[in-house]
């Protein structure tokens, strides 16, 4: 048996290769850990220019047809794409809600008009930010407390989101708010389309370990927001976000895996430069993290052969949960490795620059972004192994 891509498989991989050889700048070739880069104060040219010429020429989310930015790629082909960004660590956009979970929610639930505005979503030319996360609430969405009432035409919306990602900048938040109390808590929730210049809406940027500031407080006070900026039905917004954060997640596994398979190969390198392979615990150590990257890869493809299927993917969790804490060892181990030198992160001193004190800082988010290690391991706990409630 042998296993491997179709031929024509590698002739998309071919073109893409060409494609990204050519017209790929200089800024989204400085290889990153993370796509971390500083959107403090909007998103760059460069980037907003290199997402419209992915969109422009298929290759934005290639399994969409061409006016959202594609070329109707098949499954495999998708994940062909996703694995070849992410092993050259060449990211598509600088603000992922739009592409990953706004313009597929607008597809899925939107009526005609929202639908309309899913382009400018994937191609970047309106940013989003998604107000999920609350100070009560974190990641958990069933206990949101920010209250949306009805009077005639429009809602009244009262509440605090947090760690809003892009909210200093965005155009459009797609929010969620409660407008039933009275019931079950994840079945009084909706969504809405925010428009940014709305007034009674103050954001409070975050600025976090690594200095930028991608992250906000969002006060909503009196927001009056129109019923026909209701994405779905009333109190249908569970379902709605259940679906988009299986569009984000699907494609993390990919990244977090590559991610992982990059630092293992650096570690090793790492390793050999200071003298330390002699050293059978570092081998050791090493060997272990290659071989869960292999482990969490072989799961991957399982789950991604479910998901092309039509099927669900639980392993999606697992492998989002899994990947992001090795991250944080796989980072920890490199400041090891340097001795002295692991915790200077200044850019001119230091091996690597910094590179490995940095993206352990990074990591802290990664396992917040996408839904948290903890609401990950209640996923997995109550709805794949079928234990009880505590």
């Amino acid at each position: 048996m042998r296993l491997g891509w179709s031929d024509a498989d590698e002739a998309f991989r071919s073109e893409l290769v060409a494609f990204l050889d050519e017209h790929t700048p200089p800024e989204a070739k400085v290889r990153r850990d993370f796509n971390d880069g500083d959107v403090s104060d909007g998103v760059p040219a460069w980037a907003r220019a290199w997402q419209a010429k992915l969109f422009d020429n298929g290759w934005m989310v290639p399994g969409y047809p061409p006016e959202l930015g594609g070329r109707n790629a098949t499954p495999t082909q998708t994940m062909v794409y996703l694995e070849e960004l992410a092993r050259r660590g060449v990211p598509r956009s600088l603000h992922f809600g739009g592409y990953a979970i706004v313009g597929p929610s607008l597809l899925e639930y939107g009526n005609d008009d929202q639908r309309r505005l899913a382009r400018d979503a994937i191609r970047g030319d309106t940013v989003w930010c998604v107000g999920m996360s609350e100070p009560g609430a974190g990641s958990d969405l069933a206990a949101l407390a920010t209250r949306a009432e009805r009077h005639g035409d429009v809602y009244v919306v009262n509440g605090q989101k947090v760690w809003t990602s892009y909210a200093a900048f965005a155009d459009r938040c797609f929010l969620y708010v409660r407008t039933d109390p009275t019931v079950p808590k994840h079945k009084g929730i909706s969504a809405l389309i925010l428009d940014m210049d709305t007034p009674g809406i103050e954001v409070r940027p975050l600025r976090h370990i690594t200095g930028a500031a991608d992250f906000a407080e969002v006060f909503l006070t009196d927001v009056e927001i129109p019923v026909t900026n209701r994405v779905g039905e009333e109190n249908d917004g569970w379902r709605i976000t259940t679906g988009s954060l299986a569009h984000e997640r699907g494609g993390l596994w990919l990244e977090g895996v590559a991610r992982a398979q990059t630092a293992v190969d650096d570690l090793w390198a790492l390793a050999g430069r200071r003298g330390l392979l002699d050293d059978a615990g570092v081998r050791r150590t090493l060997a272990r993290a290659a071989q869960r990257v292999a482990s969490l890869r072989a799961l991957g493809y399982e789950g991604f052969a479910g998901f092309a299927q039509g099927g669900s993917a639980p392993q999606h969790s697992y492998l989002k949960l899994a990947s992001s804490e090795l991250g944080k060892e796989l980072f920890e181990l490199g400041m090891q490795l340097q001795g002295p030198w692991g915790a200077v992160i200044d850019d001119e001193r230091g091996e690597e620059q910094g590179r490995w004190a940095h993206s352990y800082f990074v990591t802290f988010a990664s396992t917040i972004a996408g839904g948290t290690s903890q609401i990950q391991r209640n996923i997995i706990a109550t709805r794949i192994l079928g234990l009880p409630r505590g």
